[in-house]
């Protein structure tokens, strides 16, 4: 079940919303969490139901595995916890690696030997990447004796709460579980709901009218490459921005839809998507994009490695070794990795920059140019991330450099300098469609460069974890409040008749289901 669908929107919320309000004001708490672990599982079930037994299965033994750890380490056995750890995460790599790169695995051998051994088909379980990840943090905490001891109960709902499950964002559990027995703030029932119900309509809006609309410019130009089709300059660079930004509003709607829905239920989720168009180098774009996934490669990959405590060359290794791995993990594919390699590579020249640039901070204008430069090079590399295979992406690459044929007349001697360097002159020229998509990039650059993003809109509310860390709040100081210098969301008829509007417009617009892109990694 998708949150952009009429089952879920029209159905299953309201129902899982009303329920879980009902129980909590009238009966329990614990009764309240009970119904909503059960909502959840329906909702991963609606799916494929045979996926249910997985997910049950792998919350139970971690959770046994957890418990386990904590009282062994309670009681002085700190070897033994650490090998009941080691035993849980083999198990949850285990099962990533089964159902996500079991297939990888076999295809890249049979590539590399001739040889034809096959698997039963696979499915990927949706969901996967981000319930394993969640819960290797909790068992390694454990171990160091972060984690407490919970109930199942409040275990469970740590996993399964429908608004992260599918794509995330990657929950700690000492952002979660304190929650669950926060009741105090459950209890602002209308003030959940209408912040809530406002970041549910953005998000939504973004997904299915802004999102979806470019996958109709990105996805011909793809597939024409993937299958084989020479493509021309404007072809290629159209379908590679298209793209870039089909890609910034899904996930930035799928993470808006996330954070309302969890807030209409009184819990506030991290915030994992902070306007990282807007970053002004690779550094700073990870430290916006897939928020919590950057903190996990960071806590969990990159510092156990070393980190930067073993000198600049061991750093370099260990941040292209934890690059990799995060491409890896965002798809089981060749494409993935070089993606994240590239990421990897990128970073490492930003750090070196940070080291010899001579320009400190600068000014607007520098500013400007770095978050241009960043923009496009965060376009380029997610050809690899975008196409199906390294032909496809390598004819993307190709077209942009396949200017129009009339060009070469004009440039005169220029010309032979672009042919010098690769560029060739057999596309046509620029057409209406061409001029309409370079105003569109225009209005959606000042879009996702300008404007406030929806937690700044809904900065006074404290719509997500994290906001004074990403520089959104700055807490009683209020100064970076004062520094957005836009109106902010409060509980009024005018921004109620907004967010309805938005909603309505997203609403009429669900002629068909989409996936989000980050559904099945």
């Amino acid at each position: 079940m998708l949150f952009n669908s009429y089952e879920f929107i029209v159905f299953f919320l309201p129902i899982t919303l009303f329920g879980f309000l009902y129980l909590h004001r009238n009966h329990s708490t614990r009764l309240a969490f009970a119904w909503l672990v059960l909502c959840s599982l329906f909702f991963y079930g609606w799916w494929n139901p045979r996926y249910l037994f997985l997910i049950i299965g792998s919350i139970t033994f971690n959770y046994l595995t957890g418990t386990l750890i904590l009282r062994s380490r309670a009681a002085g056995r700190a070897q033994i916890s650490f090998w009941i750890m080691c035993l849980g995460i083999a198990f949850n790599l285990g099962l990533l690696g089964w159902f996500k790169y079991a297939n990888f695995f076999l295809d890249t051998v049979n590539g590399l030997s001739g040889s034809g051994f096959q698997l039963v088909d696979v499915v990927l379980p949706i969901g996967i990447s981000f319930f394993t990840f969640q819960q290797i943090t909790y068992l390694v905490d454990a171990w160091k004796g972060i984690s407490e001891e919970h109930s199942a109960l409040q275990y469970s709902l740590f996993v399964v709460f429908f608004p992260q499950l599918i794509a995330g964002p990657i929950v700690h559990h000492s952002e979660m579980l304190p929650q669950f027995s926060d009741h105090q703030k459950i209890h602002n029932y209308g003030e959940n709901i209408a912040i809530g119900l406002t970041i549910f309509s953005i998000g939504l809006f973004k997904k299915v009218v802004i999102a979806d609309t470019l996958a109709l410019s990105a996805t011909p130009v793809f597939s024409a490459a993937d299958s084989g089709e020479t493509l021309h300059f404007f072809a290629a660079w159209r379908g590679t921005f298209a793209y870039s930004f089909q890609l910034y509003f899904d996930f930035s709607g799928y993470s808006d839809m996330a954070i309302g829905l969890a807030r209409m239920f009184g819990i506030k989720l991290p915030l994992n998507f902070h306007s990282p168009y807007k970053a002004t180098g690779i550094i700073d774009f990870w430290r916006r994009w897939h928020m919590t996934l950057s903190r996990f490669l960071r806590d969990y990959i990159y510092i156990p490695l070393g980190g930067s405590r073993h000198g600049r060359l061991r750093q370099g290794t260990n941040i292209m070794a934890t690059m990799l791995i995060g491409g890896l993990w965002h798809g089981a594919g060749w494409t993935f990795v070089v993606w994240g390699g590239i990421h990897g590579l990128l970073i490492l020249l930003n750090h070196l920059w940070r080291l010899i640039s001579p320009f400190g901070e600068g000014g607007a204008l520098r500013r400007f140019f770095s978050r241009t430069l960043t923009f496009l090079l965060v376009s380029l590399a997610w050809v690899f991330f975008r196409a199906e295979t390294f032909d496809g992406a390598l004819r993307i690459f190709d077209g942009m450099r396949n200017l129009p044929h009339t060009l070469a007349e004009r440039l005169g001697p220029l010309a032979d300098g672009l042919r010098a360097i690769g560029f060739r002159f057999d596309g046509p020229w620029i057409d209406g469609s061409d001029l309409m998509s370079v105003a569109w990039l225009l209005v959606l650059l000042t879009i996702v460069w300008w404007l406030p993003n929806t937690q700044q809109w809904l900065r006074r509310h404290e719509p997500a974890l994290d906001l004074v860390r990403a520089g959104i709040s700055d807490g009683e100081t209020g100064k970076a409040e004062k520094a957005l210098r836009w109106p902010a969301w409060a509980p009024t008829t005018t921004w109620a008749l907004l967010a309805g509007g938005i909603f309505l417009a997203a609403f009429l617009n669900l002629s068909q289901v989409s996936e989000f892109l980050y559904f099945q990694f």
